[in-house]
């Protein structure tokens, strides 16, 4: 027979675990979600568990299973190890009328206890005929659909209001978060930057209203007060706008100056942070910001005026002194200036340099050069924005890594 469905409110209900292992690991933290006042039986239990009773979320009565210990609960789980006593536990809250979960017989079993996931205020259970592996197969991938909006995002009643300030990360469009990948499916109007995701906006509804607000390097762009005027304007008429960015909205994306745009019409802002090029270019081509031993520090820096201009807030003799990883932005088309002005503020002209371009995307390449020559190299084959520059000893390890994988290559 199929089973009757139910989704039990336990906030405040007792109930009872008896079994302190791996499955009473995986099923007390969903029972302690819902909100219910949990007793674990068991002569020991993992480590995780304990970290729950120490911090007094878990009562343990550390003994072995005794009749009555049903009593008073409204759901039971049999999780132990022992057969004989799951079945016992089972035989006293059938008795009782209690509905009680064995982890081992899904056939002797009152109740299944499903694959269960969460988004937003949807709550999934697959029971898939008492299959706990098929069950976890299928809820992943609705609980996916449901997250990136493939399913039903734009019939919600409670569609999101306002403006969303979403980082689409590096440009991978797999390394946008689930946040953001959600809320860009519910949108009514996308206001994209040219380092957006591109792959993402091929995914959008045929009624989404995508407006370009690219800003290339030396050639057109969208003034920002535009993009402003255009994310208030359709928000005031009702629309959910979600302002699409490469990177992350509040790094060097000027996610700040739109969200007090918009806060000063009274328009409700959400921000959905992104993985930011900084980091993830150096990791795509193997170089970590920092390493023990080699950097304990990294700066980010935006040169979009370059070393000596009066406009520049950048102390660019401390950064030469600091000894630190320098990842540079924007730094393509100065990259000479910026090498010859760290030399001559005491960076080695040895120290290892590195160019990513493109990073995360297919069309990524890397470029390995020191400070007194990286301009030449730069311009020799021909990179092009956008662009990384990391500077700094955390250069060495992305071609250790590299080393180490050819020696490895029968």
């Amino acid at each position: 027979m199929s089973p009757y469905l139910l989704g039990l409110r336990l906030s405040g209900r007792r109930v009872l675990v008896v079994g302190g292992g791996h499955v009473a690991q995986r099923r007390v933290p969903t029972l302690l979600d819902a909100g219910a006042l949990v007793t674990i039986v068991s002569t020991s239990v993992t480590h995780a568990l304990d970290d729950l009773i120490a911090t007094g979320r878990v009562t343990w009565e550390a003994r072995r299973y005794q009749v009555g210990d049903v009593d008073g609960a409204w759901l039971v789980q049999a999780c132990t190890s022992d057969r004989a006593v799951n079945a016992a536990v089972a035989a006293e809250a059938e008795a009782k009328r209690i509905w009680c979960v064995r982890a081992d017989d899904k056939d002797a079993s009152a109740a299944w206890t499903p694959a269960s996931g969460k988004v937003d205020e949807i709550s999934v259970a697959i029971t898939a005929g008492g299959d706990p592996r098929r069950a976890a197969g299928i809820r992943d991938a609705v609980v996916g659909a449901l997250r990136d909006g493939t399913v039903g995002a734009r019939r919600n009643r409670a569609k999101p209001v306002g403006v969303a300030l979403v980082g689409g990360g590096p440009g991978d469009p797999g390394l946008i978060t689930v946040r953001g990948r959600q809320l860009l499916a519910q949108a009514d109007v996308v206001v994209a930057d040219r380092l957006a995701p591109q792959a993402l906006l091929d995914e959008l509804s045929p009624d989404v209203e995508l407006i370009d607000a690219a800003k290339i390097p030396y050639g057109r762009y969208m003034a920002q007060e535009r993009i402003n005027e255009l994310l208030i304007e359709h928000a005031k008429q009702g629309k959910f706008v979600v302002r699409l960015k490469g990177g992350d909205p509040f790094v060097f994306g000027r996610g700040g100056e739109e969200m007090l745009a918009c806060a000063r019409e009274g328009i409700p802002v959400t921000v959905v942070p992104g993985i930011t090029s900084p980091v993830a270019a150096p990791a795509a081509a193997n170089v970590p910001v920092t390493h023990r031993g080699v950097s304990q520090e990294f700066h980010v820096i935006s040169v979009h005026v370059p070393p000596g201009d009066e406009r520049s807030t950048v102390d660019w003799p401390n950064l030469a002194r600091s000894g630190g990883t320098l990842v540079l932005m924007m730094a393509v088309e100065r990259i000479g200036v910026i090498a010859e002005t760290l030399i001559h503020d005491g960076r080695s002209p040895e120290t290892p340099v590195m160019v990513v371009q493109d990073g995360t995307l297919p069309t990524q390449r890397a470029l390995y050069a020191t400070l007194s020559t990286v301009a030449e190299r730069v311009s020799a084959a021909g990179i092009r924005p956008p662009a990384i520059v990391i500077i700094g000893d955390v250069v060495k390890v992305g071609q250790e890594v590299e080393m180490v994988r050819a020696e490895r290559v029968p």
